[in-house]
């Protein structure tokens, strides 16, 4: 079983640049967008139905921002839009699905970079988030959280790591938040498989940066320890364009 998860910056954008027939190509059994930028109303049936998958979409309250969307080939045994808290659910950031043999979080967590008010509400997210998950686990779920996580966890996750120290998204209070998920036994998929520098899934738009590959690895599949046993294998698909991002994938031996 395959799986993929791609922050595609818009996904009207996105899809006059190839999204879905790289869909039809790559035929994941599920795949995971954030950053959609769009509701419901505002997208044609090419984005909605005719790509043959079942979608579900949790956009927030202000147009043209955040925003996730799961595809998959088999209808979910359920779907829940937000974790059930008012302050992350209004900018839709959090779609949950249930299949056959795990739960998936489909999450665009926040950036911190605009002020100190966002940089607490994205440390508030990763607080309010992990016991959540962690409560699925201890209920018997194996549990997958798949997205933007907005923040490269190790210096080997970024080209530039000492002239970002200060900067959100690798700041040590952030990756201290990672650390905790992974004390508490969530796993990086992708180290599993590769440790490899210059692996990045997101570059930014400015300097050429993606030609001259100075990026950052800020996309993540982690799953609880257990079910780490049943991945075979994690990639991330840095000659894929279209978004500032690329699409990250995790293959399950189910």
């Amino acid at each position: 079983m395959k799986l993929f998860s791609w922050n595609v910056n818009g996904v009207r954008a996105a899809t006059k640049k190839g999204l879905f027939q790289w869909l039809e190509y790559e035929a994941p059994d599920v795949l995971c967008i954030q950053e959609t930028k769009a509701h419901v109303d505002q997208l044609t049936s090419e984005i909605l139905t005719d790509h043959g998958y079942h979608a579900s979409w949790h956009s927030g309250e202000r147009r043209g921002y955040s925003g996730v969307a799961t595809f998959s080939k088999k209808e979910p045994l359920f779907v829940q839009e937000g974790l059930g808290i008012d302050k992350y659910d209004v900018e839709g950031r959090v779609l949950l699905t249930e299949h056959e043999d795990f739960l998936l979080y489909n999450i665009y967590f926040p950036n911190g970079q605009k002020d100190d008010i966002r940089l607490k509400y994205k440390m508030d997210f990763y607080d309010d988030l992990l016991p959540i998950i962690n409560d699925q686990v201890e209920s018997g779920n194996n549990v997958i959280v798949a997205g933007d996580w907005n923040t490269a966890h190790h210096p080997i996750d970024l080209a530039r790591p000492k002239e970002n120290i200060k900067t959100s998204g690798f700041m040590p209070i952030e990756r201290e938040k990672l650390d905790g998920y992974v004390d508490e036994g969530w796993t990086d998929t992708f180290r599993l498989f590769n440790n490899d520098p210059e692996q990045y899934s997101w570059w930014s738009y400015r300097m050429g940066a993606r030609a001259r590959n100075v990026g950052w690895r800020i996309d993540y599949f982690f799953v609880n320890s257990d079910f780490s046993e049943l991945c075979k294998n994690a990639d991330i698909h840095q000659d894929v364009m279209g978004s500032d991002h690329c699409p990250v994938s995790l293959e399950l031996d189910l």
